[in-house]
């Protein structure tokens, strides 16, 4: 019988498997361990695997990397170091405890990781800590290179204790070659992001006044420590900075904002030569008190840190080399750097000559990426490389400081190295390969938002990416958490990605990413969003000439403005798509126009019409082969009966649709139909119309769609109104319209006030419900939206019927004039 040494007290197997602990809370890989704890990575593998019992100073070194005491660990090092006879030897592996299920989330910590080798900057330190005592906004500038960036960190990592709740970071990328600085939208809406805000409470119009305003009222109650890095300028920054409450700001910037008078600055110049010295000796290990190289060849030193500038970035690049190279001299590293063109190209490009032909290739391409940071599949695609070698490559890129790591399986570039990449494949590569190499990039965007969309099932009709060029790793989305996780993290690299799609003429790309995009959008970043990216599509379609492209873009654009409440143009839009899409001959695309003109003649007033394009549309699902899209047909067909008041021929067709086969977790039939029954069957069978109800409630939301959670909402009031449990209708259409307040786009309000207004009137508080059926009388004509202003004007006028005849038949009147098909003679809508 094997024995586990772990099992039954074998010190140094014990003291590895701790050890291991150690590694794994450290996230880094055993060069990267070894490199920070000053160790050789070959001995540190030994004590890892256990086969040597490492020098207490070790162990020390490596717990404080970690900030754990090591003084627990003694005894055991000592044992170890002392053995008694023990069993044999097992290779089993000790993990540490996963959390328990249902453990808080831990505070959100997005600060990169804190220089081991801080030097110096005690003035300036205490300045900042100081200054936001009494400001709480210090604004931290300099020039190029200065270490503003290591300073605001290494001053925020001490701050963690004081401001538990949250400490964030974000590159504002005022000085990125080749990148527009970060508009203050897109900011705002990555900081609310960060701090876990949810969607319905993120202003979706008005501009960053209101983002601004969000931002500062979350901050307001929790203790938090912002980095907000590389401002461009004073305009830039100053909606993001908090306002009234506790939390404190930190500013760098390569200029002195002077626009924010209220900001006091602390001004960062180069090191002195005494904190050059030093640092370079920490940084390349040689700060120990022992002579190394550095006080062997003091003249060579000094010509280091002449050739560095007392630049702090400059100096740990060029301690990187000198550390990770033992055979050089000092005076090597002195002839390297003097092959350079500037102080700081002397320190990147003697990096970049110490690797191979192809790690120096995938340096300079990172020069032509759009986004802010990015991960291993994205630099695969970029060099055309595998995965693998991709990983590999970044890890030895890691390691000679030419890319940063801020978390795990995320790289990014300073802004200084990706300067000198970008300058480097401008010289070294030809055009057509850096076209190449963006193409590639533009590709996998493409077909990984592609990947992301499929796996989020709210409509299992999108279509697979045609962009040539497929990569040949994609990431792997398990389910749409999985999706909706990584459309966030890559948000701001897929905004960057349409805009490089456009400054390089690939208007294909331009057609097809805002189309995977747009399930994510809706749920997250609005309609206004959304609108602005379909309209520059459709002009990219235009120039490809592309019939179906162009009916495609001409569609989504319309389907965009109708969610923005812009009735006209969205016809406007979907008139040009007709043509363009029957020239074309594809079926579903015919069909999705004809379902998306169904909602807008539903809502623009009109009865026959919309029936008749539903039931089209589910024809011509039907004749492509796609169940799917045929039941969501049959859904909205049934949706539309039960306005109309045909509540058994709706509750038929609810069921049929529901019971259509349908991908595992697709819900727009199962919604839709999931509501239309609930509310038909109301009277007849008040439980099961309430568990369907509920149902649709639980699918919204686990979609994580406020817009839908607020129509399921609204539609639970109307069948519980139509049961006679007025009070609880009330607090479910309440419930609707705080989501909808919160949301920031009024005009979604349209479809819910009537039916609001109607309980209201039946559950006796007649003055509320004139007010509801107002307010849909008012917002109706501006939105185009003719049957919601009937609607509004019958409510009126039964409200009216009694205290004043006349006005009630006037409204009544002006109600059946502004249809444009003659009205249902049905009395019982589902309103």
């Amino acid at each position: 019988m094997e024995h586990d040494r772990t099992m039954v007290g074998d010190p140094q197997e014990e003291l590895a498997a701790r050890l291991r602990l150690l590694q794994e809370l450290s996230k880094r890989g055993v060069r990267a361990l070894a490199r920070d704890a000053g160790l050789s990575s070959s001995s540190l593998s030994r004590y890892l695997g256990g086969q040597t019992v490492p020098p207490w100073p070790a162990v020390i070194a490596l717990c404080r990397l970690v900030q754990r005491d090591p003084r627990p660990l003694r005894p055991l090092w000592e044992r170890a170091s002392n053995p008694l006879p023990a069993p044999p030897k097992t290779t089993r592996q000790v993990h540490p405890p996963s959390p328990p299920a249902g453990a808080p989330r831990p505070p959100r910590n997005d600060l990169p990781r804190d220089v081991p080798d801080f030097t110096g900057r005690e003035a300036q330190i205490t300045a900042v800590l100081d200054g936001l005592g009494d400001s709480r906004v210090i604004a931290v500038d300099g020039m190029a290179g200065v270490g503003k960036t290591c300073l605001a960190v290494h001053a925020a990592h001490r701050l963690t204790a004081d401001y538990p709740d949250a400490q964030l970071y974000l590159d504002l990328h005022g000085f990125t070659e080749g990148r527009k600085p970060l508009d203050p939208d897109r900011a705002l809406r990555t900081l609310l992001a960060a701090l876990d805000v949810p969607s319905e409470k993120v202003p979706q119009e008005g501009g960053v006044e209101e983002l601004a305003a969000c931002w500062r009222s979350e901050l307001a109650h929790r203790r938090a420590v912002v980095v907000l890095d590389n401002a461009a300028d004073a305009e830039q920054v100053r909606p993001l900075l908090p306002g009234a409450g506790p939390s404190v700001a930190l500013i760098t910037s390569r200029n002195r904002l002077l626009g924010l008078d209220e900001v006091p600055p602390v001004s960062l110049d180069v090191l002195t030569e005494q904190e050059s010295a030093e640092l370079l000796a920490r940084a390349s290990g040689e700060a120990d008190g022992r002579e190394g190289r550095l006080a062997r060849d003091p003249e060579s030193t000094a010509e280091v840190l002449r050739l560095c500038g007392r630049l702090p970035l400059a100096l740990r690049l060029a301690a990187a080399r000198l550390r990770h190279r033992p055979g050089w001299t000092v005076g090597i590293l002195v002839e390297r750097m003097a092959e350079g063109a500037s102080e700081f190209d002397t320190a990147f490009a003697m990096s970049v000559r110490q690797l191979d032909r192809a790690k120096a290739r995938l340096f300079r391409l990172l020069g032509l990426l759009p986004g802010s940071s990015f991960d291993e599949h994205v630099a695969a695609a970029l060099a055309d490389v595998s995965l693998r070698s991709a990983r590999e490559m970044l890890e030895d890129l890691l390691d000679a400081h030419l890319v940063q790591q801020p978390a795990a399986g995320r790289y990014r570039l300073h802004d200084l190295v990706h300067q000198h990449a970008r300058r480097a494949t401008m010289e070294q590569d030809s055009p057509a390969e850096r076209d190449r190499a963006l193409t590639r990039v533009l590709d996998y965007y493409v077909h990984a938002a592609a990947a992301a969309d499929a796996a989020m099932p709210f409509l299992s009709l999108s279509r697979e990416a045609t962009v040539d060029g497929p990569p040949a790793e994609l990431p792997h989305f398990d389910d749409k958490i999985a999706a909706l996780i990584w459309f966030g993290t890559e948000y701001l690299n897929l905004l960057a990605a349409f805009e490089a799609a456009e400054g390089a003429g690939a208007d294909r790309h331009l057609c097809e990413l805002p189309r995977f995009m747009r399930a994510y959008f809706a749920r997250r970043c609005g309609t206004t969003m959304l609108n602005g990216l379909f309209e520059r599509s459709l002009a990219a379609a235009r120039r490809l000439g592309d019939p179906l492209q162009l009916a495609e873009a001409h569609s989504d654009l319309g389907f965009a403005r109708y969610n923005a409440g812009r009735m006209a143009e969205a016809s406007a839009a979907y008139e040009a798509a007709a043509p363009l899409v029957s020239r074309a001959g594809d079926i579903r695309a015919e069909a999705e126009l004809t379902m998306r003109r169904g909602y807008l003649a539903w809502d623009e007033g009109y009865v026959e019409e919309p029936l008749a394009l539903f039931r089209l549309a589910g024809k011509l699902y039907a004749d492509a082969d796609c169940p799917m899209g045929t039941a969501h047909a049959t859904a909205y067909e049934a949706w539309a009966l039960l306005q109309l008041g045909h509540r058994e021929e709706a509750a038929q067709l609810a069921r049929t649709a529901l019971e259509a086969p349908h991908a595992d977790g697709a819900w727009p039939p199962t919604l839709t139909a999931l509501i239309t029954l609930g509310v038909a069957i109301a009277h007849e069978d008040p439980d099961e119309a309430v568990g369907h109800l509920h149902q649709a409630l639980a699918l919204a939301r686990e979609d994580g769609h406020q817009h839908n959670e607020a129509w399921c909402l609204n539609c639970l009031g109307v069948a519980l109104r139509r049961m006679g449990r007025y009070e609880e209708a009330l607090t479910r259409h309440e419930q609707a319209f705080a989501l909808l307040d919160e949301l920031f786009e009024d005009h979604w309000k349209i479809h819910f006030l009537s039916a609001y207004g109607e309980t209201c009137r039946l559950a006796g508080l007649p003055d509320q419900a004139l007010c509801l059926h107002h307010q849909a009388l008012e917002l109706a004509p501006k939105l185009g939206h003719r049957h919601a202003e009937a609607l509004a004007r019958e409510g009126i006028a039964a409200i009216l019927d009694e205290s004043d005849p006349v006005a009630a038949a006037e409204h009544r009147a002006a109600g059946r004039a502004v249809l444009p098909d003659p009205p249902s003679t049905a009395d019982d809508r589902a309103r």
